[in-house]
């Protein structure tokens, strides 16, 4: 069992500016202070900057919740990330990415079965992860369906789920009790 490397740190513990982001975090749609921000937290300035991103790629992104859910998983499962998984895979489920979608991920598949979408976005993401950059195919598909915006937000939604993936993984982040089964090995 790994031991977590940077764990949560008590309110009344954590320094001045710790916690005003920490507050920031907890009065915002999060609602809690928990996975990435716990180790993140050991750098306010750093985290307030992070959550401030992920709250707008998560929350507000012009892909829609849906398909930024199903990045998340796709990062997640390039990075073995199971804090991500454990978080992201319930919440796809309730913004209809299928079981046998988040299955397949899980098991490195491809899943069947995808709307176009979806399947666009699977694409994009594992040429991003896997080959480090997308093919002039894929790249114009995705412009094409969401445009400029949405191509990078898509983009970022990928680099910002790595960062917290790297983060995370580092410090050996604790994995919350969630109804997702852990990603296999």
């Amino acid at each position: 069992m790994m031991t977590d490397r940077l764990p949560h740190i008590p309110f009344e513990k954590l320094t001045a500016a710790q916690q005003v982001v920490a507050q920031a975090v907890i009065d915002g749609p999060r609602g809690a202070l928990y996975g990435p921000f716990v180790p993140l937290i050991r750098s306010p300035e750093l985290m307030s900057a992070a959550q401030k991103m992920g709250e707008y790629l998560r929350y507000r992104s012009v892909i829609g919740t849906r398909l930024s859910e199903l990045a998340i998983l796709i990062t997640a499962r390039q990075w073995n990330q199971q804090v991500e998984w454990a978080i992201h895979a319930p919440i796809a489920q309730q913004y209809d990415i299928s079981a046998d979608t988040t299955n397949a991920i899980a098991l490195n598949q491809r899943p069947a079965g995808m709307s176009d979408d979806e399947a666009l976005v699977h694409d994009f993401c594992i040429e991003l992860h896997q080959q480090k950059q997308v093919s002039d195919q894929t790249y114009m598909a995705a412009l094409d369906r969401f445009g400029e915006h949405g191509l990078v937000d898509l983009i970022a939604i990928n680099g910002y789920y790595t960062f917290l993936a790297m983060v995370m993984n580092a410090a050996q982040t604790a994995v919350p009790t969630s109804p997702a089964k852990p990603l296999p090995d």
